[in-house]
């Protein structure tokens, strides 16, 4: 597995039809329960093996929702009013969610860390979910974080390779 991520992006792009079949099946039990198992240790291994501010693949093509609490937190933390940080940097998605109104993130520094880091939206605390069982539950959106995300093109990986 030395050369897993070699050429991740072309490779994850020729296994999308295969994620897909492998992830329709990973929420049923006992495969969910061998996977669920397998996940802290994998995910660990992918982020000692892969440096997120080499990368911000995230940051560059991927908008979190903003939920209330965290348009309150960022928008105290940059002393703003919750309706000028909304109309600033923020959009309604056709599910009726905040995101942000371009990408990459504003504020995604050109050394790839994040200038609100510390109160950023609970999507990109949790994100890339390959600790949680989001990666099952919701398998379209682990299909395409896969496209992006080098962690995720890992860890499916991996998990497609122990748990069968």
């Amino acid at each position: 597995m030395t050369d897993l991520l070699n050429n991740w992006q072309k490779k994850s792009g020729d296994r999308q039809k295969l994620y897909k079949r492998w992830l329709e099946k990973a929420d049923k039990a006992p495969k969910r329960n061998r996977i669920l198992e397998k996940l802290p240790e994998f995910h660990e291994e992918a982020f000692k093996r892969i440096d997120c501010l080499q990368c911000a693949n995230c940051c560059k093509s991927y908008s979190p929702r903003f939920k209330t609490p965290d348009i309150k937190r960022i928008a105290r933390h940059l002393q703003l009013k919750e309706s000028e940080f909304i109309e600033r940097y923020l959009r309604l998605d056709d599910d009726g969610d905040y995101v942000t109104r371009s990408t990459p993130c504003p504020f995604l520094g050109p050394d790839n860390y994040c200038g609100i880091y510390d109160v950023r939206p609970s999507d990109c605390e949790r994100f890339p979910y390959t600790d949680e069982d989001v990666l099952v539950k919701r398998p379209a959106l682990t299909q395409k974080n896969s496209t992006f995300c080098p962690i995720v093109y890992f860890v499916l990986e991996k998990l497609m390779a122990a748990v069968d």
